[in-house]
């Protein structure tokens, strides 16, 4: 993991935010490299989950919502953390994570008795920080798709099964572990919600739970790093009639990538009762009305980002020397192809591999580097994922030809100026 974390700094991953006033605990910031894998991550996601599906909707709800949402679905009562403070340092810790719950792991001095925090972020609409204006930072994207779905039904008119999706932030005011970006305050989630009739909720629990599982492992992550974890009965959240966590062996253990549940008719039936509105479904087969089961794949972007990077860590020996490689899926590499002068004082050499960088960023992500040796430069890209390199030489003005080297390989190829772009183009497409 510390390895990971420094290639994260390095390279322009990961940044800890507000780093030059000390940092904010558990808040990250992502850098030049960080934010495309994080947008090809979110891009996979919504292509497998919404382009490829005929029978799911996309939708983006507000971060803000009206009290009584959270009032509704239970979070008010029973979203909250049993926590602790230690009389002495005066650090918090949550009930869970002690193994005595009297003793401090810190300091040794005593802890408080164990009391219930809610994990909602409050904030307060309006000027004046007046009781009746007090609202709430979303903990979760789903409660906006529930609300929504009278107006997905009058709107778009889908008929059973049919699913929501979407991607967004989320809140919660927990005490974290420091695992790096695998347990922040402030997150982002892949959620669908997908309704079913009753009768067919276990069947499409079950068909949910292998295709996300099989989503990781076709973007690349080992299947022997990954596993499914039935939750037990008395795990279960209050909404629940089942659930399965998608865990990652991550250098710190096993632990929660994405969740997949059986909601039932819980979150309808309770936003009906609390705002009045029919929430049934009206199914024309079998000629009722009903609140359709609700199974829900929940995974969060930046504990599936880090899983990637954690996975795609290598170091290889290469003669004496030793490479550090990003061997992200071509999907997920921040950059597809780097253009490299070998000769940096050569103008005709740097203009010719400007003019190739300039066309070829017109359909590919493309960098364009000369701040180094071209062993260097390698090196560079090889640590930050990049899938190809081009390289412009001497020979290059002569023969209208350049070598384009593969990452994981590190095979050479001289190709073409004129047939580079398809050549690359079919490389990332097949």
């Amino acid at each position: 993991m510390e390895k990971v974390v420094s290639l994260c700094k390095r390279r322009g991953f990961i940044f800890q935010s507000s780093d030059i006033y000390g940092g904010l605990s558990n808040t990250w910031d992502y850098g030049p490299y960080g934010v495309e894998l994080k947008n090809n991550l979110k891009r996979s996601w919504w292509k497998a989950n919404v382009y490829e599906r005929d029978d799911t909707l996309g939708m983006d709800a507000a971060i803000l919502m009206h009290p009584r949402v959270w009032e509704a679905s239970g979070h008010v009562q029973n979203f909250f953390d049993l926590k602790s403070d230690c009389r002495d340092c005066k650090k918090r810790f949550k009930g869970a994570d002690l193994i005595d719950k009297n003793k401090c792991p810190e300091c040794g001095g005593a802890l408080t008795e164990q009391r219930p925090f809610n994990l909602m972020f409050k904030t307060y609409q309006g000027p004046v920080e007046e009781t009746g204006n007090e609202i709430y930072l979303r903990p979760e994207t789903a409660q906006g798709m529930f609300v929504n779905f009278l107006n997905i039904l009058d709107s778009r008119h889908p008929k059973l099964p049919f699913g929501l999706a979407q991607i967004g932030k989320s809140f919660r005011n927990e005490i974290t572990p420091g695992n790096f970006t695998f347990r922040t305050r402030e997150f982002e989630q892949m959620e669908m919600e997908y309704f079913v009739r009753p009768s067919e909720a276990d069947k499409y629990y079950k068909s949910w739970v292998e295709e996300r599982f099989n989503w990781y492992i076709n973007l690349g992550i080992k299947k022997e790093n990954l596993k499914k974890r039935e939750h037990a009965k008395d795990e279960l959240a209050h909404y629940a009639d089942s659930c399965t966590d998608i865990e990652y062996n991550f250098p710190f253990g096993w632990s929660e990538l994405e969740g997949i549940a059986n909601r039932t008719d819980f979150d309808l039936k309770q936003h009906a009762e609390s705002s009045g509105r029919d929430l049934k479904y009206f199914d024309d087969a079998l000629k009722e009305r009903f609140y359709p089961y609700i199974i829900e794949p929940s995974g969060g972007v930046d504990r599936a980002v880090l899983a990637f990077l954690v996975d795609a860590y290598n170091e290889e020996k290469v003669r004496d020397d030793t490479r550090v490689v990003l061997k992200l899926h071509k999907d997920l590499a921040p950059t597809k192809v780097a253009v490299l002068p070998l000769l940096r004082n050569r103008p005709e050499i740097v203009g010719l591999a400007r003019t190739i960088a300039r066309d070829l960023k017109k359909t590919l992500v493309t960098v364009y580097d000369d701040t180094g040796a071209i062993g260097k430069l390698y090196r560079r890209q090889d640590e930050v994922g990049t899938l190809y390199c081009v390289t412009v030489d001497v020979k290059s003005l002569e023969d209208k030809q350049v070598t384009v080297r593969e990452r994981d390989t590190m095979q050479q190829e001289r190709i073409a100026i004129e047939k580079l772009k398809e050549y690359l183009s079919n490389k990332l497409i097949s």
